[in-house]
């Protein structure tokens, strides 16, 4: 396949990615939590224990993990860079942020009377600014390009502000080339019009989070295939209140291939690898490969379907265009 993707060490030809998880998190660290004193930041340990985790994943038959957790929950660029290099696995990086609880105050509330949200084409230019320019990294310079955009809505409902960060995502993808990631807040569908009302292309957009039990149970996954945009099952290997269980997610793989959707569904774990101001997430990067995909396999669904999932698809949606 022609083209390139965006990965912390350079622009990489697509058809080296190999399989790719594409909603997965590297370093977590809740934001404030780096100056608490309880709070330990280790950059040896956490480099020890993230390598282990993706050789891990490598030699589950890995090739490429999607780092889709935004400008300030942890991203480190620098140390994403040592990873990628020592343990052969492409690290995608990505830029956006969201939802408004989680923003600085400095996005929150600009200096206007009275506060208002940033308008949208003030987050689509510092999130084009880290395609185009490279990610910051803060009072010392900008390294590589980011490979997605991402933001996630507010649970309880979109805000004013999470609509300017969803149209200014859209907007940043439009101008870069590079795709968008929305982790929708109460209703999937709503925030996907948000951005396809931006002209941003359906299939440059990925939904998350459409394995929570409530988009399940409103169909999300097939409205959003419907609409030509990519649907991500990605919390497997999590089953409690909020997400359905792995037997769940295999019935709605085959119900969307079955609907002639294959050509638009993403799995991952939504995995912390080091977690910083939260609890420790224990999900390994290759348990869509070591225990999910056996699940599909027993399902009925076939290795070329399986391919499909975890290679066409994730490559297409990760090239620049």
């Amino acid at each position: 396949m022609n083209g390139i993707v965006n990965t912390v060490l350079g622009p990489v030809p697509a058809d080296r990615l190999g399989v790719i998880s594409v909603h997965e998190a590297l370093l977590s660290v809740v934001p404030g939590a780096q100056y608490a004193f309880d709070i330990t930041i280790d950059r040896a340990d956490i480099f020890d224990r993230l390598a282990s985790k993706l050789t891990d994943f490598r030699n589950h038959g890995g090739g490429t993990i999607v780092d889709s957790s935004g400008m300030f929950h942890g991203r480190d660029v620098r140390l994403y860079e040592a990873l990628s290099r020592s343990t052969g696995v492409h690290i995608v990086a990505s830029t956006g942020m969201g939802p408004e609880e989680m923003l600085g105050g400095y996005f929150l509330t600009p200096q206007t009377n009275p506060p208002t949200p940033w308008p949208a084409d003030k987050f689509a230019d510092l999130f084009s600014a880290e395609i185009t320019e490279g990610m910051v990294v803060p009072r010392v310079e900008r390294r590589g390009a980011a490979g997605l955009v991402t933001t996630t809505a507010t649970r309880a409902g979109t805000t004013a502000t999470d609509e300017s960060l969803l149209r200014g995502a859209a907007r940043a993808g439009l101008a870069t080339g590079v795709p968008v990631s929305v982790r929708f807040g109460s209703d999937a569908v709503h925030d996907l019009e948000i951005v396809l009302g931006e002209h941003l292309p359906a299939d440059r957009v990925v939904v998350g989070g459409l394995d929570r039990r409530d988009a399940v149970a409103a169909g999300a996954h097939l409205e959003v295939a419907r609409r030509g945009a990519v649907v991500a099952i990605d919390n497997v290997g999590r089953d409690d209140e909020d997400h359905v269980t792995d037997r769940d997610r295999a019935a709605l793989v085959s119900e969307l291939v079955a609907a002639g959707h294959g050509d638009r569904i993403l799995l991952s774990s939504n995995a912390i690898g080091v977690a910083k101001g939260q609890p420790d997430d224990d999900l390994p990067f290759s348990l869509v490969l070591s225990g999910f995909v056996p699940v599909l396999r027993a399902k009925g669904l076939d290795e070329t379907a399986i391919q499909r999932i975890l290679v066409d698809n994730p490559r297409e949606l990760l090239t620049v265009r």
